[in-house]
């Protein structure tokens, strides 16, 4: 009995091996008789990105390219624009003499001066938008667009305060631009920048909207910038910023560098501003904003804690124009402004755009925050003098 027992054992022992040894090496051996196979998974234990070429690519259906598409819908409508100045007049009279210019040379400021920068066709009927600083002084505009076409462009009128200009082309089949609603552009979307930096040709960037509604850059008078990270250099100005769909949202006109390069940090003027500036330009010659006559600066909290003023936002008025009619209406320096027509002010720059907005001859109602009380003044509201880009005047 115990050699028997210890046969089986010793066969049991060799067909568990043998079981063992199979299903190891040639499992396939196994599964014609139903039996189950446990297996692993291929591949690492642990998922990695290891660069391996997408399935989209290998069959070669290739992923939609929005940012080229909106290149491409958005570029045909971005033009050059050269603005020539004719150089001042001579005053030294030797000038004219030939040994004087034989001995001294050809003076430099004969030469005529020359400006380069983008511009952005809005319009089936050949109007473009641009910078005001593009084409100041010009006695001669050139327009070149994508396509080759160049044509002479009339100059509509300028704003200064808002640093755009609005020019016009006699042409056929002119490429035009969708312009996009600003109200809908958010912090982090894409945009594309496009013009011609450094006269190289039409050049498109990308970056992302950083922030909206820049004030206090000292740029122009009335600031709502949008800021981008976008490429934007020296002849990028006049030029479109425009988002994934191609629609334009700004126009571009700025940068903040040391060395006159882009260092990521770009302005944009944006697009319903440069409409309404637009619509102004080309109805009346004019922009026509409301005007009352103050000198406004933010309402610091030192001030506010100073004054025992019972609010904490609202625009200090510093100085009231005589006869303006801020002061016909009551208004008195030391006075704080914290709502106009009923919308509330917390800062300087909304001010100003509040009291731009306002109809000249409109009659408004300002709150005014007055020591401990709150007092309501009826005011007629003025005309904005026209400034040039140098100038300040009160708002």
């Amino acid at each position: 009995m115990r050699r028997i027992w210890l046969v089986f054992s010793q066969t049991v022992t060799v067909a568990v091996a043998v079981l063992f040894v199979v299903g190891t090496f040639k499992p396939e051996w196994l599964s014609g008789r139903g039996w189950p196979i446990v297996t692993r998974p291929a591949g690492p234990a642990v998922p990695v990105s290891d660069g391996q070429v997408p399935v989209e690519v290998a069959t070669g259906r290739l992923p939609s390219q929005p940012l080229s598409a909106a290149a491409k819908r958005a570029a045909p409508a971005v033009v050059s624009v050269t603005a020539s100045k004719a150089p001042p007049q001579l005053n030294d009279p030797r000038a004219a003499d030939p040994w004087f210019r034989f001995f001294f040379g050809p003076q430099a400021q004969r030469e005529p001066q020359i400006g380069l920068g983008s511009g952005v066709i809005v319009s089936a009927e050949g109007y473009l938008l641009t910078n005001n600083h593009v084409v100041e002084g010009a006695d001669d505009i050139q327009v070149r667009l994508a396509d080759g076409r160049q044509a002479e462009a009339r100059l509509v009128g300028t704003d200064p305060e808002t640093d755009m200009a609005v020019l016009k082309i006699q042409m056929d089949r002119l490429p035009v631009v969708t312009l996009g609603q600003i109200e809908q552009l958010q912090v982090g979307d894409a945009v594309l920048a496009i013009g011609n930096p450094f006269n190289v040709g039409q050049t498109v960037t990308s970056g992302i909207v950083s922030a909206l509604g820049r004030t206090g850059l000292g740029l122009s008078t009335f600031e709502n910038f949008i800021q981008t990270d976008a490429a934007i250099n020296p002849g990028n100005s006049g030029g479109a910023l425009i988002d994934v769909n191609g629609n334009l949202v700004g126009i571009n006109t700025a940068i903040y560098s040391r060395s006159g390069g882009s260092m990521g940090i770009g302005f944009a003027i944006p697009v319903d501003l440069a409409r309404q500036v637009m619509e102004g330009l080309v109805k009346d010659g004019e922009v026509t904003r409301g005007w009352i006559g103050v000198q406004p600066r933010d309402l610091d909290p030192e001030f506010a804690e100073s004054f025992k003023l019972p609010v904490t936002e609202g625009v200090l008025i510093t100085g009231v124009l005589q006869d303006g009619p801020a002061s016909n209406a009551g208004m008195k320096p030391g006075d704080v402004v914290t709502r106009i027509g009923g919308q509330a002010v917390r800062n300087t720059a909304q001010l100003m755009n509040a009291v731009a907005a306002l109809k000249p001859r409109a009659e408004t109602v300002i709150t005014v925050q007055r020591g401990d009380k709150t007092v309501d003044l009826p005011v007629r509201v003025g005309q904005r003098p026209r400034a040039s880009a140098q100038q300040r005047l009160p708002e």
